[in-house]
């Protein structure tokens, strides 16, 4: 049996569906609200491409680039090589006679000349041995004299018949013994005396005396494997470095018009020149295993900016090309095998031209294809196509060539 429901309970359950029918709606509000906030962004976002759309439809400020301008002048064409200097004579200073050594007349260092006094070994015993040379060859001048009086007594009296013959021819042979005999002294006197001067050691050139190898005191063997001295020539002084056997053919031309090639030695970074000088020589054969050929060149030296052994970066002036269209290196570009340029129309925008790269030095190039005057794009190139639209800003100017006009 259903009992029925006091006017307390239908009060209660209609409250309750009341409130659940606002939570509905509370919910359907927030849903639309989320939406429009949704669809607005949408809206605005839209409006943003279309505005950005619109701006590079228009033009805008274009790719910003930097340029530079072609220039007519003149390009010094340069071989780059690693060279070593090396003097052009050295010289190990060593005794040809055996002794002691009693004196070093030089500075560790010394600038020397040809016949300056090294060092003295002890004359005394070469002293002697050249007295006594010349003495006997004195005693057997004295003899060959008496013999030739005795010849022309001899020779005399056989005219008168007095002695026989024989005794004439052997007078005269005795003549001939004592000649021989003096001519034998003569050369015992000769090695003496070259013994004794040789007890002075003097510079067989003009040089750079090295460090002190022996000490007074010590006994120098002849021609022994311990050198008295070292001496260099420092001026002039040489540079030995390798060119390429392509370039061998335009060398030889030059050298043979008698034309001097300029060759400069640069430091380890190449950022100062060290001296200046000409190429001397090409070596008489290519290395095979390298396909380079020796190269000498001479440099005067005057302050002693080379030293011996030294590794200098060498610069040979190959040619200079006269009037031709210069422009940055970074301006050349490569696509397919292809050289081009980006060049600035008066409308602003950039178009591809092909360029032939005629020498490259550095960061200049000398190039066929463009005009001087013309306009080219030097960066900012991944973001441009024929007809892109540019905006010019000013580079860092690349070092001016020389003659550049």
């Amino acid at each position: 049996m259903n009992l029925p429901i006091g006017p307390t309970g239908i009060e209660k359950e209609t409250h309750l569906m009341h409130q659940a029918r606002d939570v509905r709606k509370k919910k359907r509000a927030t849903g639309f609200a989320a939406a429009a906030v949704l669809a607005a962004a949408l809206t605005i976002l839209c409006g943003c491409g279309r505005s950005s759309s619109g701006a590079d439809a228009r033009g805008g400020a274009g790719v910003s680039v930097s340029e530079a301008k072609a220039k007519t002048g003149k390009l010094d064409v340069y071989l780059d090589a690693i060279g070593t200097v090396t003097p052009v004579y050295t010289v190990t200073v060593t005794s040809r006679v055996v002794g002691e050594l009693t004196e070093v007349d030089y500075t560790e260092g010394q600038i020397v000349k040809k016949g300056d006094v090294l060092a003295v070994i002890d004359p005394r015993p070469y002293a002697a041995a050249l007295a006594q040379a010349k003495g006997q060859l004195a005693r057997d001048q004295a003899l060959l004299k008496n013999s030739r009086i005795d010849l022309k007594r001899y020779q005399e009296a056989f005219t008168e018949h007095a002695i026989p013959e024989q005794q004439a021819a052997t007078a005269e042979a005795t003549v001939e013994e004592n000649e021989g005999i003096v001519n034998l002294d003569q050369g015992a006197v000769d090695a003496a005396q070259v013994n004794f001067d040789y007890t002075r050691i003097a510079s067989p050139i003009n040089g750079r005396v090295g460090l002190r190898l022996v000490d007074p005191g010590n006994i120098v063997q002849a021609n022994g494997t311990t050198p008295l001295a070292t001496v260099t020539q420092l001026q002039p002084i040489t540079v030995i470095f390798t060119v390429a056997e392509d370039h061998i053919a335009e060398i030889v031309e030059q050298m043979k018009g008698g034309k001097a090639l300029t060759v400069l030695a640069l430091d380890r970074s190449q950022s100062k020149q060290i001296a200046e000088g000409t190429l001397l020589t090409l070596d008489n054969q290519i290395d095979t295993t390298t396909g380079t050929v020796k190269a000498r060149a001479t440099f005067p030296n005057l302050k002693s900016e080379l030293f011996p052994n030294q590794f200098v970066n060498t610069r040979l002036l190959l040619k200079t090309l006269d009037n031709v269209v210069l422009v940055p290196t970074a301006a050349v570009q490569l696509n397919d095998m292809e050289r081009f340029a980006y060049v600035v129309q008066p409308d602003g925008t950039v178009q591809p031209r092909d360029v032939k790269v005629v020498a490259a030095e550095g960061e200049t190039s000398a190039v066929s294809g463009v005009n001087a005057g013309d306009t080219l794009v030097t960066d900012g190139f991944d973001r441009l196509q024929p007809g892109s639209k540019v905006s010019l800003r000013e580079a860092a100017a690349p070092a001016r060539p020389t003659g550049a006009q």
